[in-house]
């Protein structure tokens, strides 16, 4: 436990100390965020407000889960030895840090070009592609001394589903799916000052409940021996999925500090990106896949109304709504930008507190 305190302390105090020093330098070398013109009209204010914020946030989580390590040097060697950096964090952070490198080719070439442009989706896609692909490889085929993965062969809700075998090459191919639909997701919620990072905080606390309720009582704790058949987790390193989820949502919180409306500072597809693909990690290495669409229920329905604007613009001509993503439709519908953020918060929030309390009503059923 101390040691994700730690790292939550340390991402948050690092992450609200160097945004300031992030806004100067990048607002120094004319970062600035290009506006769509087809956007709202009432974004063209926010014109030039430098972006790529995400880096600080990326590189607070990185540094919080160290400090969170160092934390664990008075632990008896026996526990220290179940909480070594893992092939977990090296999941987890990897799909954080190459998901936000792709986001982060993006920005640059829109702040290059002075344009909304910037990659093109196939390239964009192909690089989700290759993150997700590769670190589904390394979930999915290096098992720890015991033989558990990151991974699952398994499709899973609360837990993994016996039934839904599904094999690792198939399993790869859902993680990059996963991967895919969830750095697009937190993507596409990115518009509004604040909206994509509070959302964000609220499902990687979710996850890092979750992972250290599994840790609490995880298959593999020795000293974990009552009932484990009927109620331990079969996760891999939960410790360190708590510790990581815990350390981005405190770096999310300090980032809100200065994103919020008026952001000074944008996170731009570099922190979007690298949020949702650590987002989609957290789902695989809890085993929580299907439950994903309920923590993540905001995101869900962003997206799903940029796909129904598309489809029905497509087959009938005709939008469903003003304006896609969703946040859009409100803003031209004339609600505020800030009654717009506080009232997706509130829907983020019911969708974690719905996931949340199915997770733990499968735990009180297993027990009762």
């Amino acid at each position: 436990m101390r040691a994700v305190i730690v790292a939550i302390g340390v991402a948050f105090l690092v992450s609200l100390f160097t945004t300031p020093l992030a806004i100067k330098v990048f607002t120094r070398l004319k970062a600035g965020q290009p506006i769509r013109a087809e956007g709202p009209v009432m974004h063209q204010g926010k014109k030039g407000t430098p972006t790529m914020g995400g880096v600080v946030f990326i590189i607070a989580t990185v540094v919080a889960y160290v400090a969170g390590h160092l934390a664990l040097t008075t632990l008896p060697s026996q526990q220290i030895a179940q909480v070594q950096p893992t092939i977990t964090a090296l999941v987890l952070l990897g799909l954080m840090v190459f998901s936000g490198a792709v986001g982060f080719i993006d920005d640059f070439l829109k702040v290059r070009k002075r344009n909304s442009a910037g990659l093109n989706k196939r390239g964009k896609l192909l690089g989700q592609i290759l993150v997700g692909a590769v670190f589904g490889v390394i979930a999915l085929y290096f098992p720890s001394t015991n033989g558990q993965t990151v991974g699952a062969t398994t499709l899973s809700f609360i837990r993994d589903i016996d039934a839904l075998e599904i094999g690792k090459i198939a399993s790869v191919v859902i993680f990059i799916f996963v991967v895919m639909a969830s750095t697009n997701g937190v993507n596409l919620t990115d518009g509004l000052d604040g909206l994509a990072t509070g959302a964000s905080v609220m499902v990687l606390a979710a996850y890092a409940l979750i992972a250290f309720w599994q840790y609490r009582h995880w298959c593999a704790d020795p000293d974990y021996n009552i009932r484990p058949s009927i109620y331990c987790y079969e996760v891999r390193d939960p410790l360190e999925i708590a510790l990581i989820a815990g350390a981005a949502a405190g770096a999310c919180v300090g980032f809100l500090w200065w994103n919020t409306s008026p952001a000074r500072i944008f996170m731009g597809d570099t922190g979007a990106l690298g949020l949702g693909g650590l987002i989609a990690g957290m789902a695989m290495s809890t085993r929580t896949v299907l439950l994903l669409p309920i923590i993540g229920g905001l995101f869900v329905i962003i997206t799903m109304s940029v796909v129904i604007q598309i489809i029905s613009f497509r087959t009938t001509g005709k939008r469903v709504f003003r304006m896609s993503p969703l946040q859009h439709h409100f803003e031209l519908a004339g609600w505020s930008e800030v009654n717009i953020v506080v009232r997706f918060w509130i829907i983020a929030g019911i969708g974690v507190a719905i996931a949340l309390g199915l997770f733990y009503s499968d735990f009180l059923a297993a027990v009762t």
